[in-house]
């Protein structure tokens, strides 16, 4: 039996949401407990480029979905990804930490790719 195409998507991206904070926890810990700038910017960069290469990354997952909702999600994945193509040519590390973040985030909600990954499956 096939896997509802929304399902997909969405169990992808929370992977990646998973993904990319595993990235940011590895530096934080670099910056924090190691005290090693250099690693954390240079995590920071790799999660930045990850984010970046969403867009392309999610296009074969979407061709399954209704064509207005397949427009929406490639417009909102397209947005994290020109966002983190940004951070990473204006070189602001700061940036690159905020991305996923809203401005009045909370520590242990659900980061802006988490929350679209919900959204996704309520599509269906």
């Amino acid at each position: 039996m096939n896997k509802n195409p929304y399902d997909v998507l969405a169990d992808w991206l929370d992977g990646e949401a998973r993904a990319l904070c595993g990235m940011e926890a590895q530096a934080h810990k670099a910056l924090y407990d190691d005290k090693d700038e250099s690693a954390y910017r240079e995590l920071m960069r790799q999660r930045a480029m990850r984010l970046a290469d969403l867009a392309e990354n999610c296009d074969p997952l979407v061709s399954g979905l209704a064509k207005k909702d397949r427009l929406a999600v490639e417009k909102r994945v397209g947005r994290f990804s020109s966002s983190a193509s940004q951070s990473l040519e204006i070189g602001s590390v700061f940036y690159m930490s905020a991305l996923l973040y809203p401005e009045d985030y909370v520590q242990g909600d659900k980061n802006d790719l988490e929350v679209f990954a919900v959204q996704v499956r309520s599509l269906k």
